[in-house]
């Protein structure tokens, strides 16, 4: 009797992936995480791995990687990666790191009996090395206490994709993904785009030689969302203290990402000589603590591995959203089989509702608002929300404070008023208290009081 291992942190489509192996005549083996996943196939040899791609601790993408490094598996088994995301980067990123095939849940059971009847090969791909440790930190007492209460929300970059500084884009700004959060003697900078050149400077200038601490929460890696670091002048002094978070990527580990956008000929300093004192942990667990601040991740609909944050201060909370896709209106593309129709949507309603409920309640919310609904159309599956999306899900999510984010680069600041002033119409429609306003470089938010600045 041939044997499979089911890997999927959701414990409905465990039972019924494992179910549907058995009535096949498989021996089922079940983990309900990446790493027990791992443990359980090198102890059991299972002829085929059927493992989702997005789970805390371990992803799918690092257990095709574990897999394929370990020369003791011999014959290698046949690893299908499955997922809600239906992006062609993620299936072509899952065959990279060792995946022989691919499928979009919900699952049908013929489709994956069918594929595990298939012959087929297998790619094999190196580990990032541990992240050094570096010297001994410095001493940042004086920092903690001058970061203070209240809490407040900073915004240094708004802008998606790529940077776009020109006179239509003064009053919003033209940098890239950067935010700001000073709670309970904690700086915390979420994504590193361009607009962390500028907080790196006003750093410098307000702590002038006091040693600093700052935790970097990276989203994701793609390039608008990592490419300031390198100008982060307070990484570049021995005094000051970075740590940089993350989740491993699609590819290879968040340290080598980073460090490779350093490298020659790219840029003329590596990431090794930076004289700061610097730590880049790759995150296993969804919810961890940065001094007195919880902090929750979860995964975004957005190609490759990307997450949100949800912070919880002792003023109230944020959550950072700064790329998603609501499942629904990515899954709506007509099929012939109507019973699978309503399947998919039924699905996708269901991951639009765990979005809602990570937002419920919020403070604030920055969130994804890249395209007007007539943009939209033309942009379904690029990974981004419209604006009359984000108004839906904070209304029903009964956030207090909304923030249109991720602006496009195509947008001056007429169009991004115009958004701005058709979210607070929809708002209203829904008979709404929900406060609505547009991202903007040098806004700083205070609680509930917003000061422009």
């Amino acid at each position: 009797m041939k044997t499979a291992l089911v890997i999927d942190d959701d414990s409905i489509v465990l039972t019924v992936l494992a179910r549907t192996l058995e009535d096949a005549g498989w021996r089922v083996l079940k983990a309900d995480d990446g790493d027990k996943g791992i443990e359980l196939a090198v102890a059991e040899r299972p002829d085929v791995i059927v493992c989702d791609l997005l789970m805390p601790r371990v992803n799918g993408y690092q257990v095709c990687r574990s897999i394929r490094s370990n020369q003791t598996f011999l014959p290698q088994p046949r690893i299908v990666v499955i997922s809600s995301s239906n992006y062609a980067a993620d299936r072509t990123n899952s065959l990279d790191a060792g995946a022989d095939d691919f499928l979009l849940k919900p699952i049908k059971p013929a489709e994956l009996l069918h594929i595990l009847e298939l012959e087929g090969g297998t790619t094999f791909i190196r580990r990032t090395p541990p992240v050094s440790k570096g010297p001994t930190p410095p001493d940042t007492t004086y920092f903690r206490r001058a970061i203070g209460t209240p809490p407040t929300v900073r915004f240094w970059g708004v802008r998606g994709s790529i940077a776009t500084p020109g006179d239509t884009t003064l009053k919003y700004g033209g940098n890239t993904t950067c935010v700001e959060v000073r709670a309970d003697g904690e700086l915390i900078v979420l994504d590193a785009g361009t607009g962390i050149r500028n907080l790196g400077r006003k750093l410098a200038g307000e702590f002038k030689s006091q040693p600093i601490e700052v935790t970097i929460l990276i989203s994701h890696t793609h390039w608008d969302h990592i490419q300031g670091f390198p100008f982060f002048i307070p990484a570049y002094s021995p005094h000051n203290q970075i740590r940089i978070k993350g989740y491993e990527g699609a590819r290879v580990g968040l340290q080598s990402v980073l460090s490779s956008q350093m490298e020659s000929p790219y840029f003329p300093v590596s990431m090794q000589q930076l004289p700061g004192y610097l730590q880049v942990e790759e995150l296993k667990e969804m919810q961890f603590n940065i001094g007195q601040v919880k902090v929750t991740a979860a995964f975004m609909n957005h190609p490759g591995i990307c997450v949100g944050y949800r912070l919880e201060t002792s003023g109230g909370s944020i959550a950072f959203l700064p790329d998603n896709e609501p499942h629904s209106r990515l899954r709506m593309a007509p099929v012939t089989d109507s019973a699978q129709s309503y399947e998919v949507l039924a699905f996708a309603q269901k991951q639009d509702e765990k979005l809602i409920e990570f937002i419920r309640d919020c403070d604030v919310v920055i969130m994804d608002s890249q395209y007007d609904g007539v943009e939209y159309k033309s942009h379904i599956g690029w990974g981004h929300t419209c604006v009359d999306d984000a108004v839906a899900l904070a209304v029903i999510a009964k956030v207090k404070k909304l923030f249109l984010f991720h602006h496009d680069p195509d947008h001056d600041d007429a169009k991004i008023d115009a958004m701005q002033e058709w979210a607070r119409e929809l708002a209203a429609i829904h008979g709404s208290n929900l406060e609505v306003d547009a991202a903007r470089e040098g806004v700083e938010v205070v609680l509930n009081r917003v000061i422009a600045v």
